[in-house]
């Protein structure tokens, strides 16, 4: 059974691959690299705005349009591991969130 989460955890790794994070008081050892992928946040709404500018009239009558937002494309990295909290247990399915842009990684889903 899969389940979404949104829980802060503190990852440790080598070489850029996650090897053990602390989840409620454990630290799971990552057996296994399921999937590593990148997410962006809602690009639709940016580029929306960015193709379809809202028009402002000034005082003096004249058009200006709003200035666009860049589009961040690759706000998050995504793991998808097997971890266990010691050898003695089966492992499970972990989804670990790396967000850049606030330097936090999080525990986004877990299957059992």
């Amino acid at each position: 059974m899969s389940r979404k989460r949104a829980d802060l955890v503190e990852v440790r790794g080598g070489t850029g691959l996650p090897t053990h994070f602390l989840w409620r008081d454990k630290v799971y050892a990552v057996r296994e690299v399921l999937g590593h992928w990148k997410e962006s946040g809602a690009w639709w709404e940016e580029a929306r705005t960015a193709s379809f500018p809202a028009v402002h009239a000034s005082a003096s009558g004249s058009a200006g349009t709003a200035a666009a937002r860049p589009l961040d494309r690759t706000e998050r990295e995504v793991w998808r591991v097997e971890a266990s909290p010691g050898r003695c247990f089966a492992p499970g399915v972990y989804d670990l969130s790396f967000d850049r842009s606030a330097d936090r990684w999080t525990l986004t889903s877990t299957t059992d």
